[in-house]
Order: C-alpha cells, then sequence, then structure tokens
C-alpha cells in the first residue's frame, strides 16, 4: 500500500480505551468531526459492540489491545493501517485507577500492574504511531493525564505517580518532535463519572468532588471536545503542553 499524506478532511485516528468512558466519547467526537476512527481496547467485545452500535461503515475499526504489551501494540497498529491506512492521530486514553490505600498498605503488584498500564502502555502507544507521524511529517498526539498528576491524590500514590509520568513523558516527546509538524500534548480532567469510579472508594470520590471549585464532576463530552481540538491542524503551534480539564481545581 502507498500511504498517503493525511489531510484535514480525512485524518485517521487512534483511540486507546475507546470501548467506554472519555475515549469512548472521543471516538464518537472524531467521527463526528470526519476523521476515520479506529478505538483500541482490551475489552475486546464490549470495543467491537461500541463501534458497531454507531453504524459508521468502514470509517471506524475495533481492535483488541493490551497496552502493557508491546507486541499487542505493534499488532493493532498493524491491522488499523491495513484497515484505514496511515495513523495520523493519537488520542491515548487507556488507563486505570487502581486502590485506594496507603503506601504503606499498597499491593506491590497492583503498582506494578497500574505503571505498566498507565505509564508505560502511554510510552508504547505513542513509540508506534511517531515513526509514521516523522515521515509524512504531520501528528496529533494527545495523551491522558490526570489532576492527580499534579497534585497528588492522597490513597492513590500509584495512579498519582503514573499520571505525572504521562505529563513528563508528553513533555519530553513534544520537544523532540517540535521540528515536526507533529503536536504531542496532554490533558489533566479532574474526575469523570466513568466506569473507572468502580475502581475507587466512595471516600475517595467523595474527596474528588470536594476539591473542584465548579462543584461538579467532569463530562466526557467536555472532555471529547477539547481534545478535539488538540488533535486537528488548528493545533499547529502548541506542542508539549499540558491542558486543564480540572473544573477550577489546577493551580498551575
Amino acid at each position: 500500500m502507498t500511504a498517503n499524506l493525511p489531510t484535514a478532511a480525512s485524518p485517521i485516528a487512534i483511540v486507546t480505551g475507546g470501548a467506554q468512558g472519555i475515549g469512548a466519547a472521543v471516538v464518537t467526537e472524531l467521527l463526528s468531526a470526519g476523521m476515520r476512527v479506529a478505538s483500541w481496547d482490551v475489552n475486546t467485545t464490549e470495543n467491537t459492540d461500541a463501534m458497531a452500535r454507531r453504524a459508521v461503515g468502514d470509517r471506524g475499526f475495533a481492535t483488541g489491545c493490551d497496552i502493557r504489551s508491546w507486541q499487542s501494540v505493534q499488532d493493532a497498529l498493524a491491522a488499523t493501517e491495513a484497515a484505514l491506512g496511515p495513523v495520523s492521530v493519537l488520542v491515548n486514553s487507556a488507563g486505570v485507577a487502581g486502590p485506594n490505600t496507603t503506601v504503606e498498605d499498597y499491593d506491590n503488584a497492583a503498582w506494578e500492574e497500574i505503571i505498566a498500564i498507565n505509564l508505560t502502555g502511554t510510552y508504547h502507544v505513542n513509540k508506534a504511531v511517531v515513526p509514521g507521524m516523522r515521515t509524512q511529517n504531520y501528528g496529533r498526539i494527545v495523551n491522558i493525564a490526570s489532576i492527580a498528576g499534579k497534585e497528588g491524590n492522597p490513597n492513590a500514590c500509584a495512579y498519582s505517580a503514573s499520571k505525572a509520568g504521562v505529563i513528563g513523558f508528553t513533555k519530553s516527546l513534544g520537544k523532540e518532535l517540535a521540528g515536526f509538524d507533529v503536536a504531542v500534548n496532554c490533558v489533566t480532567p479532574a474526575a469523570a463519572r466513568t466506569p473507572i469510579f468502580d475502581q475507587m472508594s466512595e471516600e475517595h470520590i467523595s474527596y474528588m468532588l470536594s476539591k473542584i471549585p465548579r462543584g461538579r464532576f467532569l463530562e466526557v463530552t467536555e472532555a471529547a471536545r477539547m481534545i478535539a481540538w488538540l488533535v486537528s491542524p488548528e493545533n499547529s503551534f502548541t506542542t508539549g503542553a499540558v491542558f486543564d480539564l480540572s473544573g477550577g481545581r489546577a493551580t498551575y
């Protein structure tokens, strides 16, 4: 296949964690914007069903992917390019929250899993798409971090650390690719009422809500609309940046 350079009218996007939550909202938003979108998710059946319900024909593609695994990411990229063509947009939304407990009581295996998904997984999917974007001299990447990566939520050490790592990684990659028309940014959402809440205690959920000056949780559509602009051709200058979605919580 001969790779065609992406155009403003029909970029090809990958969204990880696209079966639910913010990722699902981003898939819908990008499809509405005219993109062709591949949704990657470890929950293969749920992912496939969600894409089928959108009834977008060959503009949508769903595949299983465990972003902890470099091989799984490579396989998902190959399947995406075979189905849709060369990728020019990535939104990395896949992530987990993990348990809510103190550092001294934290399970070591849980720590390793959260870092593997949230931070190493971010590295894997960014690493996979960068060569193609450099070749095309065009790309837009958004990594989903968290306000916890800025402030550090108590009783969420692995999540906070992993999301701080996503922020640092994004800034580093943005500088690496600044000489190309490739923008690499991240967003730092406050909590949104998504299935990730199932992993959290009610006490922790109440704590997060109490910290948001807006007095409510983020709506996934609000996140999707900001992300849609960040991955559009109009975002042609900003890179290595952190965009606030915290409802006034962030102080920097």
